[in-house]
């Protein structure tokens, strides 16, 4: 079965963690496996769903018209439209901060590319323009710019541009797969996933790229960092399927499920 673009949904697969990205052949059609964290989610499921609070609006992915599409729908279940209607595969919704606009990746133009459109899906765009594959949108909290995960430079690495695609950068410069970019809530740092120590680990940088650490430093797989709204604690999980909760420095490091069955996708409430 085909898979789609997966940033944060997926029960875990060892071997697609440490092979993140994972480029998927498959009907003709280019996809991509494991590449923000988790394994691909299989067509028709979608990655986990986008709230805006802005809008009061619910962004996701669906399969219904016959390929992957952005719809948005309200929190009642009422008003559901297909925001991106196109034939190609559109992916990973995240909405800006305002609720203003929708970033998403999509292969419309042959590869994965990052666009941008408003909320109601008007004015769809295209910010990275490159031969590379570029997926994975996560806005910074002020809405200035977006960070992604691309291979344009040989492998997966974390850029940022402008929210209007200039200035994009290679954040991590590294021959190893880093992946699934996550802003802190105050813009100042971004965590994200790498396997340069030969597993998955959780690492921190400053948003300008300066200041990588290695949080987590485990013998086995971690992934899908999340900041707490307070930018105090970050929760990830683990190739095991468990919840992790540490300080931002990755201190205590407190395990928060303990199941056989598959925990993972931390996600926070927000703040007060």
């Amino acid at each position: 079965m085909m898979r789609a673009l997966a940033c944060r949904k997926g029960r875990p697969n060892q071997v697609m963690w440490k092979l993140a990205p994972l480029i998927v052949l498959t009907f003709g059609v280019i996809a991509l496996a494991s590449a923000c964290g988790g394994e691909g989610h299989e067509v028709g499921e979608g990655p986990t769903p986008s709230p805006s609070a802005a809008t009061g609006k619910i962004a996701f992915t669906s399969w219904r018209d016959g390929n992957n599409e952005i719809y948005v729908v309200n929190t009642d279940g009422s008003a559901l439209t297909n925001l991106s209607s196109n034939p190609a595969q559109d992916d990973s919704a995240a909405w800006s901060p305002d609720g203003s606009r929708i970033a998403f990746a999509s292969n419309r133009d042959g590869n994965w590319e990052i666009y941008v459109m408003d909320a109601d899906g008007s004015g769809q765009t295209n910010l990275t323009n490159n031969p590379g594959l570029d997926f994975c949108p996560a806005w910074s909290p002020d809405g200035s710019r977006i960070a992604f995960t691309s291979d344009r430079d040989g492998n997966a690495e974390i850029h940022v541009m402008n929210a209007d695609g200039t200035d994009p950068r290679n954040l991590t410069n590294d021959p190893a797969y880093d992946f699934g970019p996550a802003w802190s809530p105050d813009g100042s740092k971004i965590a994200f996933s790498s396997n340069r120590t030969g597993h998955l680990d959780i690492y921190v940088m400053n948003a300008d790229g300066t200041g990588l650490t290695n949080l987590t430093n485990t013998p086995i797989d971690e992934d899908t960092p999340a900041w707490s709204p307070d930018g105090s604690k970050i929760a990830f999980s683990d190739q095991e399927g468990e919840i992790y909760v540490m300080n931002a420095d990755g201190s205590s490091q407190t395990r928060l499920t303990d199941n056989p069955a598959w925990d993972g996708n931390p996600a926070w409430s927000p703040g007060p």
